[in-house]
């Protein structure tokens, strides 16, 4: 019986499951995605990650939600991958770099196993009209696409229905945040709707559109605590660029028959 080794990390929650293919002889599809992120009968997790040596980086990361369909980046993904390509081998580190997509992304392991991801540029569009009193709303483009939307209060939000039908609003799909400032200065309260996931802990593309937009804003400097239900990322708002730092861990290894 021919099997799948898949290697399960989580990034505060946001869990992926990671496969590891140096030979370039496992790739992954759709109806795979689905089988094995289902959480109750397949392995369950947010999305499914292939993970290559690269051509122009050193490694090369291949995403897809857990619908099947792919996505361009995840700041938790890469994060896990980035644990995982060490812990497999396919990179020395502390210090590498990770294609997804149409970007190649910087990546640091810290020696208390905390990744820094420098993100690329945040394009923050004007504001945005919104039909609910006391919301606002800013599009993003981080190499993906989000909607963060400041509101009174994140946890009154129901984010299911809400995030399903604005994730609707631009084909493709739209990842969404619900966003308020603090409870400290320099920090973010946060929900967020991935789409192909659905409501997840945490989000590191989302952490940092969420800081993008509130910068934008003047709600916050530089340097943003970005509070997920899942735990705290932090981000740093360059002129040019966003970078990204936090935890990411292993949990299980785990052998799928096909």
């Amino acid at each position: 019986m021919k099997a799948m080794r898949l290697e399960k990390y989580h990034g505060l929650g946001n869990d992926f499951l990671i496969v590891l293919d140096p030979d370039g002889t496992q790739p992954i599809g759709a109806e795979l995605t689905r089988r094995v992120c289902d959480r109750h009968r397949g392995v369950g997790a947010d999305g499914l990650i292939r993970v290559t040596p690269g051509t122009d980086s050193d490694i090369t990361m291949e995403l897809r939600n857990a619908d099947g369909g792919p996505a361009e980046i995840s700041g938790n993904g890469i994060r896990c991958v980035a644990l995982a390509a060490i812990d497999g081998k396919l990179v020395a580190g502390p210090n590498f770099t990770v294609r997804s997509a149409a970007r190649i992304y910087a990546v640091r392991v810290a020696e208390d196993g905390s990744v820094g991801v420098d993100m690329g540029p945040a394009a923050v569009t004007a504001e945005r009209p919104f039909n609910t009193a006391g919301w606002r709303a800013r599009e993003v483009d981080l190499g993906n696409p989000h909607l963060v939307l400041l509101c009174p209060d994140p946890a009154a939000v129901h984010v299911a229905e809400l995030g399903s039908q604005l994730e609707k609003l631009r084909p493709g799909g739209l990842n969404v945040e619900f966003i308020a400032a603090g409870p400290e200065t320099d920090a973010l309260t946060v929900r967020l709707w991935e789409r192909g996931a659905g409501e997840t802990e945490a989000s590191g593309s989302g952490s940092c559109a969420s800081a993008a937009a509130a910068h934008a804003w003047e709600l916050v400097g530089s340097h943003v605590t970005v509070h997920n239900p899942g735990g705290d990322l932090e981000v740093d708002i360059g002129d040019e660029t966003v970078v990204l730092t936090g935890p990411a861990e292993h949990i299980a290894t785990v052998e799928l028959a096909l």
